[in-house]
């Protein structure tokens, strides 16, 4: 769990460059662990959390919520740190698509499958606009009410749109602005996350 020396070394040079900054002690932490995966500083400006973003996704976490990812990339990235503390179920939408994909992407149906079994879980969209979109469209239908979203797709074409939507919903939510984003920076948000979320649970316990 401990950051190894050259983590050390290359967060305290991401905390050098980063300089004065508005965010909490637990969403700063967030914040310079994408910066650290991801090596670009514009990050800074362009992370938002919603008000109860990290209280909601870290008791979620610590009550061993079931998380849901939309890419391989990021299950693969989080599996270590989840063995290592809550042991939460998780589930890749690539591995629940239940009908024939002709509407919409495999991603976004199997997103759909899983949010209707696991309507209050920790959603990660990294990658994919079109599951973004249809998780959205759960949630505006009140299907679903989940603990937290995590939403960093990347891309051109009505990306931020997307996620502009996601905001008019009050669902805890940690979203990228604008086109940037990528299933690395949904991954380090959600390891981070679970590292605080096991923190804050062993002081408790130890207390």
């Amino acid at each position: 769990m401990e950051w190894q020396m050259i983590d050390a070394q290359n967060l305290a040079i991401v905390d050098r460059e980063v300089g004065d900054y508005d965010f909490s002690p637990a969403e700063y932490e967030i914040v310079r662990r994408v910066i650290y995966a991801t090596a670009d500083f514009e990050y800074k400006n362009l992370i938002h959390f919603s008000q109860t973003a990290m209280q909601s996704g870290a008791a979620a976490i610590a009550a061993r919520c079931t998380i849901v990812v939309d890419v391989p990339t990021i299950q693969v990235g989080i599996l270590p740190q989840i063995q290592n503390t809550f042991a939460n179920p998780l589930y890749c939408s690539l591995d629940a698509i239940a009908r024939p994909q002709k509407d919409k992407t495999a991603t976004a149906w199997g997103i759909e499958n899983l949010a209707q079994r696991y309507p209050e879980a920790v959603f990660a969209i990294g990658q994919d606009q079109s599951a973004l979109a249809t998780l959205i469209d759960l949630i505006a239908a009140s299907a679903i009410k989940p603990a937290l979203v995590i939403a960093t797709p990347a891309g051109f074409v009505d990306v931020d749109a997307t996620k502009k939507r996601l905001q008019e919903f009050a669902v805890p939510q940690i979203w990228t602005e604008g086109s940037k984003g990528g299933a690395t920076v949904a991954t380090a948000i959600l390891d981070g996350l679970l590292e605080l979320a096991w923190l804050a649970y062993t002081s408790l316990e130890e207390s």
